[in-house]
């Protein structure tokens, strides 16, 4: 039998009686189009080339990664709910306590 465990708190998720969650996320560098304009004379070809052959070179994992990243995460049903509340982990607002003057 596969056991799971909560990425996040590290539970172990019962099947029997657990609900497990798996959540998908895709980052990927953002490419701006460039006003074609401005490089008529640009040889795109080549410099789709330079970049596949940069690709190859021993740091070709450390670019990918900068690049696109694929990551999948099982989720409990408490940290399911802590993620849809809070998705980028995003430190509160510090409530201010005003007297009442």
């Amino acid at each position: 039998m596969i056991h799971f465990t909560c990425d996040c708190c590290k539970r172990i998720i019962d099947a029997e009686v657990d609900m497990r969650y798996v959540v998908r996320m895709e980052v990927y560098a953002a490419m701006e189009s460039v006003d074609a304009g401005d490089d008529d004379d640009r040889d795109h070809l080549s410099e789709i080339q330079d970049i596949l052959e940069r690709m190859e070179d021993a740091e070709s994992d450390r670019i990918g990664d900068e690049v696109y990243q694929q990551l999948r995460f099982d989720l409990c049903t408490d940290c399911r709910k802590r993620f849809l509340n809070n998705p980028i982990v995003r430190e509160p607002a510090k409530q201010l306590n005003f007297s009442e003057n």
